[in-house]
Parts: structure tokens; C-alpha cells; sequence
């Protein structure tokens, strides 16, 4: 396919949406890209963006001005000191909960979603590198490049302390090379598995010797280089490690794990068509692999709002506890970053502690009988009022009735659904919970509370 038919599938497969009768712009699609793309919406903000549009919602997002309600005015502030407290006890948890913070009450969410979904892309693990400081800085890091070129990113992360120790790069040196910075770097950051040898391997580690931390800082040190001629992927030439990164991302395949890893998480497991990834992947090229503006392809195309990507992706751990947080406007008094920490590990995602360096294994992988027990444990903690360090049960009344809803089993159901998913519940989900509801007499806050926890542990609240 030459450039100009290239350019043309591209085109067309990521055009941008406009509502019309096969895919009207109505609660289902607001609620939709703020679940995609942050970590949901409280009740006004989606009404705000229903009445305004999709363009304007969509630059929002972008813009990282998206939240109406829970944005304190000195957010990077406190966060700020949170992050340095956290550094000075030394504390894991102390680490998590800044970053929950962050999560929670940032302005901008779709950069701290970009943020979660690099930490899973360069997953590097606290349990080896026993540092806050570092991975603090590494977490930082991410924030700050997470939208820009994909090359300023990578070149940033290879130099980063926390990954050059996760990764071995001490041990790799002038004739005793250590293979695990150049692996990672071809089959998880980049190129992909089938797209590199073995030798293409041997040799970037040799082109990375001398890159290594020392006293928390980036330093390439030329008398543990080797310096000799290296063949990588069939080019020959004194590499460095400059050299080694300059190619991999030269390479067609990296653009398309970057559009793969892109759509995996706008789109979940089916991670979209492969004609969709590979004109994105084309598009990334055109663009020098600016993450920024693949992102805002995504959101501003007839794709991502189309019928079938609605609701068919399952939410994890972090986005589950953060968004019903956030939807649910428990802000003031907010729930406790570190309870909200603690309990995104116990649904399976450790913050800063990925299970290995391919990260979290996302998808049907978080869903099954102990996990889907313990999301109706977290759902009946939060109506209860357990996440807070001073417990006040939620009320779900009141909220309900700022919000015009009809305070009767059905009408608090429906609100809590919309809600949550755009839309009343289904027959089948309505059935089911009238049936664990059964019929009672008065709303009171008790079961209101009941009604929800068990809205919120449905198989139906799990998708985005």
C-alpha cells in the first residue's frame, strides 16, 4: 500500500465522530468517555457535557479541565507535600496513597489515566527497588511525558534510576553484558515479540553498557562501554545506547505496539480491529510518535463512540475504586487515599508493585469468583462509609434527590445506574435485583445503602 492509500485508511477508519440516529450523543456516550478516559463523572459534570456536546466535552478532557466538583484549589500543593512526606517516612503505602490522591482529586484525569496505563507499559516493581524516592521520580516522569513524543518518553525512562536498577544495568558492562535492559526495551517497550533475534538482543546490551545509576542520577560511564562495531537489526555500526533507541524507534513495529497499547486501553480486550491499530500505527509514524496527539485521535473518533465499543470493557482494579469515588462524590469528606490504596491491591492492582515486568494482565484476567467477592466487599465498604478515617455511612438518598431522582426503590436504582453506565438497568439486572431486594415497604437509608452495594457489585458495574 503506498503513502497516499496509507494516509486515506487512515482517514477513514479514525474519522471523527459526529452524532447521528446510529450513534446519538445521549448519557451512554458521556458516561462512556469519561470511564475511557478518566476514572468516570459526577451527575453535573455529565449533564454539563450532555447539553455542551462532544466537541467540547472531548477538549475538556484534553485540556485537563474536565472536573466540575472536588479540585481542591491547592491540588498540586498538597500533592506536592504528600509526595515528600511520603519520600521522608520511608513508607510504601504513604507512595500509593499520593498517587490515589493524585488520581482522585487532579483536574487533569486523562493525564493520570496515561500515567497508569506507562507505569503497566515500563512496570517496574518498589519490592526491588526499595526506594519512594525513586519511584516517586519515575512515577513523575511518566506524569510528564505521558502525552508527548513517545521518543522523549523512552529516552527518559532508559536514563531513569529506578529502571536502570530494576533492570540490571549495574551489571552491564565491557565484556560481561547483561541482556535484561536491551530484552525488555525491544519485546515489552517497543518492538514486540517476532520483530527482533536473539542476537539483536546480545547486541543492544552491548550498546548499553556504561548506561547506569549513580547517587539517584542517569550516568553513561565510557570505561564500562564497549565500544566495538554491533550489527542491530541489520544495521552495523559503533552503537551506543542513543544509537540502539534511535533505531528500535525507527522501526514500523514500535508504532504499532504503541497504537496496540493505546487501544488496548480506549478500547479493552479486543483492542479494536487490526486495520483500525495498524492505521493508527501509521498515523503515529506521520506524527514522530506523539502520543498526544494519538490519544486525541482516539477520543475524537466515530470509533470510540461506536454502538459496539460501548460497555464491553472490564474495569480495573484502580479505575473501579477511584471511579466509584469520584461518580459517587465521596470528596468532602473524602475517602482516605490510603484506604483507597490499600483496597485497589486487595482487588489486584499493588500500586507501584507490578507482578512482573510485563505489568498487570488485564481484561477477563480481573475478573473471577474471589475477585468479583471482594469488588462487592469494596462496594459494601463505601456505602457504609469505611473508606473514611472518620466512617459516616453513604447517603444515598441525598444525593439521589439533589439530583431530581424519585426517592422509591426503582427510582434509586435507575439514577444509580444511569449514573453508572448512562443507562436504567436492564430487565434481566432490574430482575436480579429485585429479587435479592425483594419488596420493602419504606426507602429507608438502609436499604438504599443495600441497593446500591449490590448496583455496584453487579457483573454490569464492572464494564466501562
Amino acid at each position: 500500500m503506498n503513502n497516499d492509500l496509507k494516509k486515506s485508511a487512515a482517514n477513514s477508519l479514525w474519522a471523527p465522530y459526529a452524532p447521528c440516529a446510529e450513534a446519538l450523543w445521549n448519557l451512554q456516550r458521556v458516561v462512556h468517555l469519561h470511564r475511557r478516559a478518566g476514572f468516570g463523572a459526577t451527575w453535573d459534570e455529565l449533564e454539563r457535557d450532555l447539553n455542551e456536546g462532544p466537541k467540547a466535552s472531548i477538549e475538556r478532557l484534553l485540556a485537563g479541565k474536565a472536573r466540575l466538583r472536588g479540585v481542591p484549589l491547592d491540588f498540586e500543593t498538597g500533592a506536592q507535600a504528600l509526595g515528600d512526606n511520603a519520600v521522608v517516612s520511608g513508607d510504601a503505602n504513604r507512595l500509593k496513597a499520593w498517587w490515589v490522591y493524585r488520581m482522585v482529586f487532579s483536574p487533569d484525569p486523562l493525564t493520570e489515566r496515561l500515567t497508569l496505563l506507562w507505569h503497566n507499559h515500563f512496570a517496574t516493581s518498589n519490592l526491588k527497588i526499595q526506594s519512594n524516592a525513586l519511584m516517586r521520580c519515575q512515577n513523575d516522569l511518566l506524569r510528564q511525558n505521558a502525552r508527548g513524543p513517545f521518543s522523549e518518553l523512552l529516552h527518559a525512562v532508559l536514563r531513569d534510576s529506578a529502571m536502570l536498577q530494576w533492570l540490571d544495568a549495574p551489571s552491564n558492562r565491557k565484556g560481561k553484558a547483561n541482556e535484561n535492559l536491551s530484552r525488555e526495551l525491544m519485546e515489552l517497550f517497543t518492538l514486540g515479540i517476532g520483530h527482533y533475534s536473539e542476537k539483536d538482543v546480545m547486541e543492544g546490551a552491548r550498546a548499553l553498557t556504561g548506561w547506569t545509576p549513580a547517587d539517584g542520577r542517569f550516568r553513561d560511564n565510557p570505561e564500562l562501554h564497549d565500544a566495538g562495531e554491533k550489527i542491530i537489526l541489520g544495521r552495523k555500526g559503533n552503537w551506543r545506547g542513543d544509537d540502539l533507541v534511535r533505531i528500535v524507534l525507527q522501526q514500523p513495529a514500535t508504532a504499532r505496539r504503541l497504537a496496540w497499547r493505546l487501544c488496548r486501553m480506549f478500547f479493552g480486550e479486543r483492542a479494536d480491529s487490526p486495520q483500525a491499530v495498524d492505521a493508527l500505527a501509521q498515523g503515529l509514524i506521520e506524527h514522530d510518535l506523539n502520543i498526544g496527539w494519538a490519544v486525541a485521535t482516539v477520543l475524537r473518533s466515530r470509533l470510540f463512540f461506536a454502538e459496539e465499543n460501548l460497555r464491553d470493557r472490564i474495569l480495573g482494579p484502580v479505575e473501579y475504586a477511584i471511579g466509584t469515588v469520584r461518580v459517587l462524590e465521596v470528596l468532602q469528606p473524602a475517602a482516605s487515599s490510603l484506604i483507597l490504596a490499600d483496597w485497589s491491591a486487595r482487588l489486584g492492582q499493588d500500586l507501584f508493585y507490578p507482578p512482573n515486568v510485563g505489568g498487570w494482565p488485564d481484561g477477563r484476567n480481573w475478573i473471577g469468583t474471589g475477585s468479583m467477592i471482594c469488588r462487592a466487599n469494596y462496594a459494601a465498604a463505601l456505602v457504609d462509609g469505611e473508606l473514611s478515617s472518620r466512617p459516616a455511612a453513604f447517603d444515598v438518598l441525598s444525593l439521589a434527590r439533589r439530583h431530581g431522582a424519585e426517592v422509591s426503590l426503582k427510582g434509586i436504582l435507575a439514577f444509580y445506574s444511569r449514573l453508572l453506565t448512562g443507562a436504567a438497568p436492564g430487565s434481566a439486572w432490574q430482575e436480579r435485583l429485585d429479587a435479592a431486594l425483594g419488596k420493602p415497604a419504606d426507602m429507608t437509608p438502609a436499604i438504599a445503602r443495600r441497593a446500591l452495594a449490590l448496583l455496584l457489585a453487579s457483573p454490569e458495574a464492572q464494564v466501562a
